[in-house]
C-alpha cells in the first residue's frame, strides 16, 4: 500500500530570513526609502543601525519596529553623512552593538540646490555635493575599513538616481552629484572585490516617498504613475526590495552594478525635469532632514 507524503511544506517554512545573523548600517533611514529598507532588513532577520539627521522621523521609524517585535534589534544614532567623525562613529556603533557589520546602504540624501546655473551660489552646490557625495565617500572609506577589518566580506550599497543617467531628471547638482555616485560605485567595487566586499548602487525612478510628495500623496500619485510606462506610482518598498538583494548573499557574484527601478522611466526617455531650471531664484530643498 503507497503512502502519498504532501511534499508542500508548511507556510511558516516558507518565510525565509535572508538577512538572518547580519548588521546593517542605513542612512537616512528615519523616513522613505530609508525608513522602508531598514524595516524590511529587520523583517529579513538583521539588525540594524539607522543613521539620520531628523531625530523625528528616525524615532517614527524605531516605533514602527518595536510595535512590530523588532525594537531590540535596532539602534539610532544622529549623523551628519557629510561629517567624517559622524560617520565614523555611525558605523563603529555598529560593532558596539552588534558585534559585527555585514551591510552599509549609503541612502542619505536631499534634492539641493536649485535654480538656473548662471544664479546657483556656490555654497548651494557645495552643500548638495557634501550631502550626495562626499556623504557616500565616508560611508564607503568607513564601510570598507571596518569591513576590511572584519575580513569576511560584505556588501556596500548606494542611492545613486537615474537623474545620474541623463540630463533630464533633476536640477543641476543634483543630476551631477549622483552621476558621481555612479562612476564612485563602480571604481571602488574594482578595489573591493578581491576582499569580497561587493559594492553596488540602485537607481530608483520617481519614487512617492515624503521627500517627493510633502504630504500630498493623494494628488501626486496619479501624475507620477503616468509619467512613466508602468501604470502605477514608484514606493520605497520597491527600492527596498531591491536594496534586500544586494544585502543578500543571493547577490554575491553581483558588484559594480547600477540597478535600475524606475518603472520604465528611462527606457522610454526621461523628460521629467525638462524646462524646470528656468526657474528663477535661488535656494536649496533640505528635503527631509527636519532643517
Amino acid at each position: 500500500m503507497f503512502h502519498f507524503v504532501h511534499s508542500v511544506p508548511a507556510k511558516e517554512a516558507l518565510v525565509s530570513q535572508r538577512l538572518e545573523g547580519k548588521v546593517a548600517v542605513v542612512t537616512g533611514g528615519g523616513s522613505g526609502i530609508g525608513r522602508e529598507s531598514v524595516l524590511r532588513f529587520l523583517r529579513e532577520g538583521a539588525k540594524v543601525v539607522i543613521g539620520d539627521l531628523n531625530d523625528k522621523t528616525a524615532a517614527e521609524a524605531i516605533d514602527i519596529a518595536a510595535s512590530e517585535g523588532l525594537g531590540a534589534n535596532v539602534r539610532f544614532v544622529k549623523t551628519n553623512v557629510a561629517e567624517e567623525a559622524q560617520v565614523s562613529a555611525m558605523l563603529d556603533l555598529a560593532m558596539t552593538e552588534f558585534g559585527r557589520l555585514d551591510i552599509v546602504f549609503n541612502n542619505a540624501g536631499l534634492p539641493g540646490a536649485l535654480g538656473k546655473i548662471h544664479e546657483m551660489r556656490v555654497e548651494d552646490w557645495d552643500l548638495t555635493f557634501a550631502v550626495l557625495v562626499r556623504g557616500v565617500f565616508l560611508g564607503l572609506k568607513h564601510g570598507a575599513r571596518v569591513l576590511r577589518a572584519q575580513g569576511q566580506g560584505g556588501s556596500i550599497i548606494n542611492t545613486a538616481s537615474i537623474a545620474g543617467l541623463s540630463g533630464g531628471c533633476g536640477p543641476h547638482a543634483y543630476t551631477s552629484a549622483k552621476a558621481a555616485v555612479v562612476n564612485l560605485t563602480r571604481s571602488v567595487a574594482v578595489e573591493l572585490a578581491r576582499k569580497k566586499i561587493r559594492v553596488n548602487a540602485i537607481c530608483p525612478g520617481a519614487i512617492l516617498t515624503p521627500l517627493v510628495h510633502r504630504g500630498n500623496k493623494e494628488a501626486l500619485e496619479p501624475m507620477m504613475a503616468q509619467s512613466q510606462p508602468w501604470p502605477e506610482a514608484g514606493l520605497g518598498e520597491d527600492i527596498a526590495s531591491a536594496a534586500l538583494y544586494l544585502a543578500s548573499d543571493e547577490s554575491r557574484f553581483v558588484t559594480g552594478a547600477i540597478l535600475v527601478v524606475d518603472g520604465g522611466l528611462t527606457a522610454a526617455g526621461p523628460h521629467v525635469y525638462r524646462g524646470n531650471w528656468e526657474a528663477s531664484g535661488n535656494s536649496v530643498d533640505m528635503g527631509t532632514t527636519g532643517l
